[in-house]
């Protein structure tokens, strides 16, 4: 009895023995391989971050690319390890092959939206505080992250945006440019003195020093209407000051027209009346 237990737990020391002489040192590799590995990609993360920083990405945007850096490394040196201890890694491959296409046709939209808040924020076709208008919505920029942006209306409504429509939307900013121009419509009567509201709404915008003399201010008829004479005004002003600018104006013009008795006409209809006998 004896005897045999001895010869079985010589079979156990003598297939321990094999496997430690087989695979001790594939295991000692990748454990080297794993603390080494670490060690380099704590390293590569730091540099990524450094170099965004340097390259002046976005802020919101640093720790998303520094994240998706991270894992890429990580996973492929967990591969390296799994490959060092001599498991075969093609099953594990087709694994995450088949859970990263299931997981990505779930998260279909936010992925897109994931995308497109990365193109937002790096190529940045607007800022924090612009006024923009994307597909008929207008808004001012309170916020842009990583998967929606966010406008404030004029009327303190706040709109969110999924950012895989914003980034494939036309986007209209009116704050990037330094100067904007300001162009209004006055209409006049058919009886009225052309050239006499032309000096009225000149010498209105030659007193205002938010208009630019550069490029000059032009007052000229843009359209014999139904009703009345359009005067087209197109004078530039500094973007900050285009609304104040606008609602000053059209209560300045409208007081010198009635002071000098230029009249503003509306749409008018004769109406005859036939009284049948």
């Amino acid at each position: 009895m004896e005897s045999d237990l001895q010869e079985s737990l010589n079979g156990v020391l003598d297939l321990l023995q094999t496997y430690v002489v087989g695979y001790g040192l594939s295991f000692l590799g990748a454990i080297i391989t794993l603390i080494i590995g670490s060690w380099v990609i704590k390293r590569l993360v730091k540099l990524t971050h450094k170099t965004l920083l340097k390259r002046q990405i976005d802020v919101i945007l640093i720790p998303t690319l520094v994240g998706v850096v991270k894992v890429a490394l990580y996973a492929a040196l967990i591969f390296a390890v799994i490959a060092q201890i001599g498991i075969e890694t093609s099953g594990f491959l087709a694994v995450f092959g088949a859970a990263g296409l299931a997981i990505g046709l779930a998260l279909q939209g936010s992925l897109s939206n994931f995308a497109g808040g990365i193109l937002i924020l790096t190529l940045k076709p607007f800022k924090a505080g612009d006024y923009v208008e994307i597909d008929g919505t207008g808004g001012a920029v309170n916020s842009v992250s990583i998967m929606n942006t966010v406008l404030k209306t004029p009327d303190n409504k706040t709109i969110f945006l999924p950012n895989g429509k914003v980034a494939g939307a036309n986007i209209t900013n009116f704050s990037m440019e330094e100067n904007r121009r300001w162009d209004k419509v006055f209409g006049i009567g058919y009886g009225d003195d052309f050239e006499k509201a032309k000096g009225i709404i000149l010498k209105i915008i030659e007193s205002d020093s938010r208009f630019l003399k550069d490029p000059a201010p032009m007052v000229r008829v843009g359209n014999l209407g139904d009703s009345s004479v359009d005067i087209t005004v197109r004078a530039w002003v500094n973007t900050p000051e285009y609304w104040n600018v606008n609602w000053d104006m059209i209560e300045k013009v409208k007081k010198a027209f009635d002071a000098e008795g230029i009249s503003i006409p509306f749409p008018q209809r004769d109406v005859h009346i036939f009284n049948e006998k």
